[in-house]
Parts: structure tokens; C-alpha cells; sequence
């Protein structure tokens, strides 16, 4: 088998239709587009959204809500979860470059601590935020938080 043998299958491709070629190819004289009216003219371009000139969904349904431009996004990351890190890699320190070693984010991420869980081990941790309870939570196992 080379390239130029190559074939598509028999019946998987169709020859296009050679519209507005004279009336002998059966398909000339309105070339498909029925008589009169503005889909049979040139240059026609049907709006976005219209439905035949009833009230369009975008206008019918009403508008609510905002999007705020100061919204923060973080990624959750629990007590439980950083406990686990430090029994199973023996660390003290737990800041992004080690999250991102354990796969738990992709180093772009905006990470948030949050209290879920319990901590045993002594940890400075670094992250972007940190709730009350786990900022308390760390202190109270002699641990620091540093946020970056």
C-alpha cells in the first residue's frame, strides 16, 4: 500500500452540485432558490436569532443577574488533605511547588485553605488564602501560615 493508491470507500464521497449551470443540468434557471424574495436574492443574511418575525428567545426571556470583576476564584484544599501530604512525603513545609508535586494543582491556581478535617503534624503552610478555622487549626498544632 503507498499514498497515491489510496482511495476513499465507494460511496463515502459525492460530486458537489454545479448550481446556475443552464437549464440542462436541471439545475439552472432559479438554481434552487424558488422564485422571488429576499432568500432568492444576493447578499441575503438571515439576523441571528430571528425567528420569522416572532419576539426572539433574547428578547422574550428577561435579563437578570451580574458577573463580578473582583471575583476570586480558589482552589479548596483541606486540613485532612495537607495531613496526608506530610504523613505520606515527611514534610514540614507545605507551600504550592509541593502541591503541584502531588498533583493537587497546576501551580496557576489561586489555593485557599479551608478547616475540613483534623492536623496532627507541625506544618508551615503557604497558600493565597486561608479560612479562620484552619489558620486556627495550624497555629494550634504549632504550625505557621505565610500567605503568598
Amino acid at each position: 500500500m503507498k499514498l497515491n493508491n489510496l482511495k476513499p470507500a465507494k460511496g463515502s464521497t459525492h460530486s458537489r452540485r454545479r448550481i446556475g449551470r443552464g437549464t440542462g443540468s436541471g439545475l439552472g434557471g432559479t438554481s434552487t432558490r424558488g422564485h422571488k424574495g429576499a432568500k432568492a436574492r444576493s447578499g441575503y443574511k438571515r439576523k441571528v436569532g430571528f425567528e420569522g418575525g416572532q419576539m426572539p428567545l433574547q428578547r422574550r426571556v428577561p435579563k437578570f443577574g451580574f458577573k463580578n470583576i473582583n471575583h476570586k476564584e480558589y482552589l479548596a484544599i483541606n486540613l485532612s488533605t495537607l495531613q496526608k501530604l506530610a504523613e505520606k512525603k515527611n514534610l514540614t513545609k507545605i507551600g504550592i511547588e509541593e502541591l503541584k508535586a502531588a498533583g493537587l494543582t497546576n501551580g496557576k491556581e489561586l489555593v485557599k485553605i479551608l478547616g475540613n478535617g483534623s492536623l496532627k503534624a507541625k506544618l508551615e503552610v503557604e497558600a493565597n488564602a486561608f479560612s479562620k478555622t484552619a489558620e486556627e487549626a495550624i497555629k494550634a498544632a504549632g504550625g505557621n501560615t505565610t500567605i503568598i
